[in-house]
This record gives structure tokens, C-alpha cells and sequence, in this order.
């Protein structure tokens, strides 16, 4: 858990890095032609939901740099990576 924190705590690029990965595999997905939106879709899903946790990180790092304890990352992680793990299984499937 200690470097996930280090990786995505108060550093919304890495987390857009993260979200740009989705993103692309949805687009080369997409574009290769062998897949349909409906297997594509859930990769999109996980591109947003990264990029709104990026946005998220960025807000929580200007309005409160200061912030040592973040109980949002209790509910955030977990949706993530459950969101995250669904969007591989069913595009790669």
C-alpha cells in the first residue's frame, strides 16, 4: 500500500499517466477493429474515473497541501482497482 501512496498521492500526472494507458488501449482497441464498443466501453469507463481521480488529487493538493490523513482513498482505491481490474477482464477477455 506504501507504493501506491507514494505513486498517487498529491501527483495527479502519474495518475493521468494511468488514465492516458486506459485510454489508449480503448482507442487501439477501437481503431483495430477487432473489438466492438461494447468490449471497448469498460476501458473508457476507467480512463474517465482515473481522470476524475486525477482532477480530484490536484483540488485536494491546492486546497489542503497539508493534509496528512485522506479517508477519501479509503472509498477511491478500492473503486479503482475493482473498476480497473473489470475494465482488463473484459476487453482482454
Amino acid at each position: 500500500m506504501q507504493f501506491f501512496a507514494s505513486l498517487f498521492v498529491g501527483k495527479p500526472l502519474f495518475i493521468l499517466v494511468v488514465a492516458a494507458f486506459f485510454l489508449l488501449g480503448y482507442l487501439g482497441l477501437w481503431f483495430s477493429g477487432s473489438r466492438t464498443f461494447r468490449s471497448t466501453r469498460p476501458l473508457l469507463i476507467a480512463s474517465i474515473a482515473w481522470g476524475l481521480y486525477a482532477a480530484w488529487e490536484w483540488l485536494v493538493q491546492i486546497k489542503t497541501p497539508e493534509a496528512n490523513i485522506r479517508a477519501d482513498l479509503l472509498v477511491i482505491w478500492p473503486f479503482l482497482a475493482i473498476l480497473s481490474l473489470w475494465a482488463l477482464f473484459r476487453a482482454f477477455r
